[in-house]
Order: structure tokens, then sequence, then C-alpha cells
């Protein structure tokens, strides 16, 4: 009689915590990466495109992994000559292909349904290099459609990224990026 409990007791518990694991499928098509870089003549704002983007995670136990790479090659910021320099000199799309975030650990809660605020820490690659940053996400969950939206500021210089600036125009040292994720939910 205790085992066929204990049985029944797995049965009912297994999939409600099974349900706490989830997969958040990036859609390229449909997801925004943005950058903004102030400088003292102007404001220049730009995009690039998103590859791909799958996070595991787990509401029970804040656990996160996976990938969000971005195409280093794309950014466009409505200037030619400036985008080329930009891929040429500062991001060095000839040798090094993708900007990418790796999410290792959160805080905060995922509700299951409706709106979150959770922080995200892991690793954001720049030229090869990892560095570690904690970025804020606004996460919206509807049945099997998820939203992750986030603004956070990359010190590129101090990462080890040439600054664009030249003669009288001067940039700043970091750039600010906006995420608009947009993707499904899986369990």
């Amino acid at each position: 009689m205790k085992i066929l409990a204990a049985i029944a007791l797995d049965l009912i518990i297994a999939p409600a915590l099974h349900a706490q694991h989830q997969t958040f499928t990036i859609n390229p098509d449909t997801s925004e990466v943005k950058m903004q870089l102030k400088t003292n003549h102007e404001i220049v704002n730009g995009t690039f495109h998103l590859q791909s983007g799958t996070i595991n995670f787990d509401r029970t136990a804040t656990t996160i992994s996976g990938n969000v790479d971005v195409a280093a090659i794309t950014g466009k910021t409505g200037n030619d000559s400036r985008d080329k320099k930009m891929k040429k000199d500062i991001l060095k799309t000839d040798k090094y292909t993708e900007v990418t975030f790796a999410p290792a650990s959160y805080t905060g809660t995922i509700n299951p349904t409706g709106d979150s605020t959770i922080e995200v820490s892991g690793a954001f690659t720049l030229l090869g290099a990892a560095h570690t940053i904690t970025i804020p996400m606004q996460i919206h969950i509807d049945h099997e459609n998820g939203t992750a939206k986030s603004r956070f500021v990359i010190p590129y210089v101090q990462w080890g990224l040439k600054n664009p600036s030249f003669l009288m125009w001067k940039a700043e040292d970091n750039v600010a990026i906006d995420l608009n994720l947009i993707g499904t939910i899986s369990h």
C-alpha cells in the first residue's frame, strides 16, 4: 500500500515539477537588437540581426542556460562608411563573427504567466573574450508565447574595443543595448 501511495504521489507531483523546466526559443525574424552610442555631435542608433537564441530555465531553481547569438557583420547605423569602420576596426568581423550572451543564473521570480522582472547574470562575449555582466530583464509569458526585454550598457572600451572617436567627433566609451526578444515557450 505504501508503494502504491508513493507511486501515485510521484505521478501527481512529477508533472508539476517538470513544468518548471522550460525553453524559450527566440524567433530571429521578430526579435530586435538595437544599440545607441552617444557622441558630442549626435546620438548614433543602430541595429544588429539576431542569428539565434535558446534559453533554458527552471522557475524553481533560478537556473538558466543557453545562448543568444548576434551576427556582428549585420551592424547598421544608417551611414555606410561608419558601418564599414565599425565592422572592420571595432568589431573586427573578419575574425569575430558573433557577439553572444550566455546566461548562467538569475535572481527574481519568473511567473508562470504574465509579467516578471528578473536580473540575469552571464557571459557577454565580444572579440572572443567573455565578460561577466548582469542585465535587467522584463519578461512576459502568455501560454506558449514569451517576450524578454532589456536595456543595459556595455563598457566596450573597458572590454578592449576601440573607441571610434576622431578629430572633433568624440564618442562615449559605453554603448547602450536594447533587446526585444520574442519567441515561444515549451516544456
